[in-house]
């Protein structure tokens, strides 16, 4: 790879002849502005927009957090001229003569500024995709940045691992990213939370109330293959492992694959094995949960460490997870029980290249302890390309759940949590038979997407547009739209069989 880019770069400066570089007129470094300042920016753009991209902040804001991190620039960049390039990254390859040159083109601008040989420097480039049209370049220069922002060259530039550091403990990103891996399944589950179903499982009490036990009687999700991308499936579940076929549940698929470090799928968090378990945890024996579409096919990604796509590991694992699963025919829905309070230049490409393949991507709106609800719907549930589902409570009257975010993003709604905020949703637990609980958006959206199954096992010809149609025409609130919970609660009964049947209530 490096000989490769060796021999772009040469090609390219040979095209340019002796032409020079343009570059911004030279400005006064300033200093950089404190981590508090910025995490306060941060904090009200959040609060009064309900979202934050390093787009809308100034250059020296930008710089600053740069070099209050890792000096990691992403960038994305484009030929000049280019249009619409959103729309269209499925069909680009970064290897293309016009796009690898407009990389080439902005590399050697930065290495100019910086007064460095392109062809020589070695801690330059740090990460390129082959795919996608971005790159992680190592400077703290206050003179790239400024001169990227402004080139024709870049569609966007932002620190590649800055968090939020100085607010609350329980508001640090870290903090709180690890907080969601720390699972407790030692209360026992009050029997009134689950339906004991044959041969040998139980379903969880708002199986009942979304109408996805009804549903079984049409569709189990046979023949539909749903990609999960969260922390991974624990190895010593065996539910999900030499299990997955067992009972009511056969002729199905488990893959589990790693694009988070070392590559490697086991779950070392907790929280992908609970999503799996969600989505389709057969329908066997031994008393443990079912999932909702406990015939579907299974590709689970360990794409994370955790449920915050904060470090730049974890950022270039989720888009690394996103291709690889647009880019196998057999997957048509996406799960994403993970999220952002940033947008994420590189991880948003990944979501379009994905959406451009066709495939059905829904995504969390935000789950977290009171000091981020404020912060509205988090990425990228809240892009146009994703489906954005939250949790609400049991009840008449629609209370979103004690830990998710709601806002005008929200698609849809699933009901996980009973009155009592410590009574959620059953699943499988890292080992053994035992039954966990997990709540949040996180569950309502692995919930939606073993739903998608079910209806798009009724018909495998159905495109993506047509099985959202069906969700949204037999969802609560149809046909108007909540500016807090969207359509509300998905049926599953009414959006398999088109049954304006009540869905019955588990009390």
């Amino acid at each position: 790879m490096k000989n490769l880019y060796l021999i772009l770069t040469a090609l390219f400066l040979a095209a340019c002849h002796s032409e020079e570089p343009i570059v911004s007129p030279k400005s006064e470094q300033p200093n950089p502005l404190p981590v508090s300042e910025i995490d306060r920016h941060i904090q009200e753009n959040l609060e009064q927009e309900g979202r934050f991209a390093w787009s809308d902040v100034s250059d020296e804001m930008l710089w600053s957090a740069l070099v209050q991190s890792d000096s990691v620039l992403l960038i994305g960049y484009q030929p000049e001229g280019e249009r619409d390039v959103a729309d269209k990254l499925h069909t680009i390859t970064a290897t293309d003569p016009a796009w690898a040159q407009a990389k080439e083109k902005v590399l050697h601008e930065i290495a100019a500024i910086m007064q460095k040989d392109v062809q020589t420097t070695e801690n330059l480039l740090i990460a390129e995709d082959e795919t996608l049209p971005y790159m992680e370049v190592k400077t703290a220069s206050w003179e790239v940045v400024r001169h990227l922002r402004s080139s024709p060259y870049i569609r966007y530039a932002e620190p590649a691992s800055y968090y939020l550091q100085t607010l609350e403990p329980t508001t640090n990103q870290r903090v709180a990213s690890k907080l969601s891996c720390s699972y407790i399944d030692d209360a026992p589950v009050p029997t009134a939370d689950y339906q004991s179903v044959s041969p040998d499982v139980k379903a969880s009490w708002n199986w009942y109330s979304a109408g996805i036990t009804q549903a079984w009687t049409t569709s189990t999700g046979s023949g539909i293959t749903v990609g999960l991308i969260d922390t991974g499936i624990s190895p010593t579940q065996a539910k999900l492992g030499s299990e997955f076929n067992q009972g009511n549940s056969q002729g199905r698929t488990i893959t589990k694959l790693g694009t988070y470090q070392d590559d490697a799928s086991d779950d070392l968090c907790g929280h992908g094995t609970r999503m799996a378990g969600l989505i389709a945890a057969p329908r066997g024996y031994d008393g443990t949960s079912v999932g909702v579409a406990y015939n579907a096919n299974l590709v689970a990604v360990r794409g994370t460490g955790d449920v915050i796509i904060d470090s730049r590991d974890e950022k270039r694992g989720v888009a690394n997870a996103l291709k690889l699963l647009a880019n196998r025919s057999d997957v048509r829905i996406i799960s994403m029980s993970i999220g952002s309070l940033f947008s994420v230049g590189s991880v948003k490409d990944a979501v379009r290249y994905a959406y451009g393949k066709g495939k059905l991507i829904i995504c969390a709106a935000g789950t977290s302890t009171s000091f981020t609800t404020w912060a509205g719907v988090v990425f990228p549930a809240r892009m146009d390309e994703t489906v954005a589902v939250t949790g609400v409570r049991e009840g008449s009257q629609y209370k979103r759940c004690n830990t998710c975010h709601t806002g005008r993003d929200v698609d849809f709604t699933m009901i996980m949590q009973r009155s009592d905020p410590d009574r959620t949703t059953i699943t499988l637990p890292e080992t053994g038979t035992k039954l966990s609980t997990v709540g949040g958006s996180s569950t309502a959206t692995a919930m939606a997407a073993g739903v998608a199954a079910l209806v798009w096992s009724t018909d495998p010809s159905m495109s993506r547009d047509e099985v959202y149609q069906r969700l949204k025409e037999t969802a609560d609130l149809y046909p108007n739209r909540d500016r807090s919970f969207g359509w509300g609660n998905i049926d599953a009964y009414q959006a398999v069989a088109g049954s304006g049947a009540v869905a019955q209530t588990l009390n």
